[in-house]
């Protein structure tokens, strides 16, 4: 991953636990006199017993546990509220230090649940048809604030429904902040951390190319790109992010992407009545993806306050997945799920108060040990 980065600590000095990887917290350990037998306890402790006060986990030398409570933090992020929806779609929202909201959605199924996760407060891109864009970007999360949305999630509904898929869906351009998203990924898939299959950890774009090559080289997550438009007119006037990443450039980033076998991209695409859905859309959409492993989610526009855009009837949504099948592209629709909570996709955000701080681009580093 061409070198660590130091933590992010807290405004007490405290490090930020979640925010470490396996072998960098094994070597905070030892730096404090522990055993490699105590740092795999206190990672179990973090991960697979989900614990919120490490003085619960038996096995630890008491100076230990005194430096561990003085120096360090278990959860980054203070759960501030849980919205349910009447399909069980929750929403549940998370207070950082700094007193700025982020928000994560838990999706059940049948047996097992997918959490979508923020990577960042607000958003840069400036994509139309979100409601997260409206608030600009207010500043990035760092790897312990990402961690800790599944973590605590996982908290609080058990394992009679385990949340066995996480995307990287919520606030936020993902890519937009690497540095962060790609040790949390690492930390998601580790077998002795949260244990996650690498192909049910997506990442989502909305084109950033070379952020898109590096994800390829240095994490195990799949994935997923937010296409929604089959020109580059359109998409510039959707996605200003088209502006510096054109179609083209975009399609070859993707054409390049590192697939295992049987692996595939997500193309994920918000059906807008009467601008991306009409039948010459549906040719051009085929064409593009000729010659890429990629499978095309269709998603209904989800309407919020103070949009124009309007979303397609389901007969057209249907009329759209058929077509494209019958051109041989992999077609699934994605149901809108919670839009009643405004949890459903491209619906997440709230205004932030006028006094709420602005983070600085890159989270307040320190060196450790």
């Amino acid at each position: 991953m061409g070198g660590e980065r130091p933590p992010a600590r807290d405004a007490d000095g405290r490090i930020l636990l979640k925010g470490l990887s396996r072998e960098a917290l094994r070597a905070w350990v030892d730096a404090r006199g522990g055993s490699p037998q105590a740092a795999a306890r206190i990672w179990a402790g973090l991960y697979r017993h989900r614990l919120a006060d490490l003085a619960e986990l038996p096995g630890v030398d008491p100076e230990l546990r005194r430096r561990l409570a003085d120096e360090a933090r278990v959860d980054a992020l203070t759960l501030d509220e849980v919205r349910e929806a009447a399909d069980g779609t929750r929403k549940l929202v998370f207070r950082t230090d700094d007193g700025a909201l982020i928000e994560s959605v838990l999706i059940p199924g049948d047996r097992r649940a997918t959490l979508c996760i923020s990577s960042q407060i607000g958003c840069a891109m400036g994509c139309h048809f979100c409601l997260t864009a409206k608030l600009g970007l207010r500043g990035d999360l760092s790897t312990a604030e990402i961690v800790d949305q599944v973590v605590i999630a996982r908290r609080l509904f058990g394992d009679a429904r385990p949340i066995s898929n996480v995307v990287f869906m919520g606030m936020g351009e993902p890519l937009h902040n690497p540095d962060a998203v790609i040790p949390a990924t690492h930390t998601l898939c580790d077998p002795e951390g949260l244990d996650l299959s690498s192909r049910r950890v997506t990442v989502s774009t909305s084109g950033l190319v070379p952020a898109i090559e590096r994800l390829g080289a240095e994490s195990p997550a799949r994935l997923a790109v937010s296409l929604n438009a089959t020109t580059d007119a359109v998409r510039d006037w959707l996605m200003p992010v088209n502006r510096k990443y054109p179609l083209a450039a975009l399609l070859g980033a993707l054409r390049r992407f590192p697939l295992r076998a049987r692996d595939r991209i997500v193309i994920e695409y918000v059906l807008l009545a009467g601008i991306n859905d009409q039948a010459d859309d549906i040719e051009r959409l085929a064409g593009l993806l000729r010659g890429i492993a990629c499978k095309v989610n269709l998603i209904a526009f989800n309407p919020h306050p103070g949009s124009e855009l309007r979303r397609p009837s389901d007969a057209h949504v249907l009329e759209f997945q058929a077509e494209l099948r019958r051109r041989g592209v992999a077609t699934a629709i994605r149901r809108t799920r919670g839009d009643e909570a405004m949890a459903a996709c491209g619906q997440l955000g709230r205004a932030p108060a006028a006094d709420a701080p602005r983070r600085r681009r890159s989270l307040p580093i320190a060196a450790t040990p």
